[in-house]
This record gives structure tokens, C-alpha cells and sequence, in this order.
């Protein structure tokens, strides 16, 4: 790790996904640093779209340096590199995720573990400098994602068990990509990154109701019902198979460990599942 940035360049850096979790951050942690920062979804000025490969080359011009936030079991990761490729960028950052390549971590049919382990193939084989991003669970997932209504409606149901998660920041990943993206010294690496600890959903959910957030309660469900019951409430059956397959390594004790990505990227300790409540809290993010 090292804190010497590269020269700065009149090339603006493409950060795809930017309104989501943690590309929202990157950028923000990349203007904070003086960066010309592009930010591309659907609903952006210049709109790029995984499905719509037109609106690829548009995003892409005069950009050198990408992070690069694929969209769920898509398959469109590698085209899009090797497109980014031939219009000149020279440097990827890719978030992919936790336990991607070891056997076992999820379900073995599962669309997203293929498509992320294909595109960090084509990340690695396309020439660019890139470094790779594997994060566990997000923390932002109480506020922002997947547990923030069960915690709003005072009850989360998972089928989880009684397993404990370290949870990761998504302030601490959009500043290793921007790190990664604007310091020397990450090229070729893989930074596996968590939070500083573990602990159980009944113990996060006690902190954020001591934080003055909603006071709820984790409930232990059966995987094959919560299943059930998200494909019954709708849920595309390929949406359930990649939720279960995520959420079982949850169940199986997998998403404990402390990884060193955080501190070896910036030097410095993850942020703590505390401090993502403290800030959190007060934006009435759990407010039903």
C-alpha cells in the first residue's frame, strides 16, 4: 500500500453502477481526490445499459480507467471489456465478491458465481492494468438494501441460522477503488475485504436499535420456505436461486471471517458495524 497518487489525467474515470452502493461511494471518494469522475446507469445523463450494448462506446469515450460493477448473473461482464479494451482504457477496477472461487461457498449452479468468475477471467486476460475487489456482505444492506424492510417493519426473517457475518462498509470499498484507480501499487491484486468483527443478526439489530434506530427481531427461517415463500410473493425463481445460494454461506459459517483487504489496501482498520449505524441512524434510515 502506498498513499504516492499518480499524475492526474485529463481522461475522465467511468464508474458504472454510480448510484448504487458502492459506486456511489467510489465516486465520491474519487472527486473528493480531484478526480473528472463519469458516472453511467440507466438513469443517467449519458445512459449505459448491460443489455443494450449501443450504449456502451458512448460511456467509454475518452475514458482510460473503469470501475466496474456488474450487474447480477449478467453475461454481458466480458464483451464489455473487451470493448472497454479497444476504445483505450487501461485500467479496471471490478468488485466481484467474497468466496467467488473457493468450492462450496455457494451453490454450485449458481449464475452469479459463474458470470463473476468469467469476468475476472476477462479482467485479467484482457491486457489493462486491473486489481479486483471481493467483498462480503455489505453493511448497507440494513439502510439501503435487502434487510432494511424486515428491520423497518420490526421483524427480519432469514434463513441465516444463528451464524455472524462481518459485515463490510461501502465507504471502505468505494475508497479502495479509488485507491486502487488513482494509487500505484494495487495492480494485480485481489483484496478480499469485511468489516473488523463478526456478529450475529440479533446482535446488529441490537445496535442499531441502541443507536435509535427501529427496534426489531431477527427470525431464523427455514431456507426451503423462505424460498418458497419469495416465489410465491413473485420473485423470479433465477432471482431466488442467487439470493439462497448468497444467503447459505451465511448459514454455513462461511461470511465470519476477517479479511485483511481494508487495511492492506489503505493502511488503515475497516470501519467498524458500529460506526456504519452511528452514520446511518440519523438519515432516518430506519424510520418506517
Amino acid at each position: 500500500m502506498t498513499t504516492t497518487t499518480r499524475p492526474a489525467s485529463r481522461h475522465p474515470i467511468l464508474v458504472l453502477g454510480g448510484t448504487g452502493k458502492t459506486g456511489s461511494r467510489a465516486a465520491a471518494a474519487l472527486r473528493a481526490r480531484g478526480a473528472d469522475v463519469r458516472v453511467a446507469s440507466r438513469s443517467t445523463e449519458v445512459p449505459f445499459d448491460w443489455s443494450d450494448e449501443s450504449t456502451w462506446d458512448r460511456v467509454l469515450d475518452g475514458v482510460r480507467a473503469v470501475y466496474l460493477v456488474p450487474l447480477d448473473g449478467a453475461e454481458a461482464g466480458p464483451a464489455f471489456v473487451r470493448r472497454a479494451v479497444a476504445a483505450g482504457v487501461e485500467r479496471v477496477v471490478l468488485l466481484s465478491a467474497r468466496g467467488v472461487d473457493t468450492p462450496g461457498y455457494f451453490a454450485p449452479d449458481d449464475p452469479a458465481t459463474r458470470a463473476r468468475l468469467d469476468l475476472e477471467a476477462a479482467v485479467r486476460d484482457a491486457g489493462p492494468a486491473w486489481t479486483i475487489l471481493r467483498p462480503g456482505w455489505f453493511a448497507q444492506n440494513f439502510s439501503e438494501g435487502l434487510f432494511r424492510d424486515g428491520v423497518r417493519a420490526g421483524e427480519l426473517v432469514l434463513p441465516t441460522g444463528t451464524a455472524a457475518v462481518s459485515f463490510v462498509d461501502t465507504e471502505d470499498i468505494g475508497a479502495v477503488a479509488a485507491a486502487a484507480l488513482l494509487d500505484p501499487g494495487h495492480d494485480g491484486e485481489t483484496y478480499e475485504l469485511s468489516g473488523p468483527r463478526a456478529l450475529t443478526f440479533d446482535a446488529a439489530l441490537a445496535e442499531i436499535a441502541a443507536a435509535g434506530g427501529r427496534r426489531a427481531d431477527y427470525v431464523a427461517a427455514d431456507p426451503d420456505e423462505y424460498a418458497a415463500a419469495l416465489i410465491a410473493q413473485g420473485v423470479p425463481e433465477v432471482e431466488v436461486a442467487m439470493w439462497t445460494s448468497a444467503l447459505g454461506s451465511i448459514h454455513r459459517g462461511l461470511e465470519a471471517a476477517i479479511s485483511d483487504g481494508v487495511p492492506r489496501a489503505l493502511g488503515r482498520p475497516a470501519r467498524d458495524f458500529t460506526e456504519f449505524v452511528r452514520s446511518a441512524a440519523p438519515t432516518g434510515a430506519w424510520t418506517p
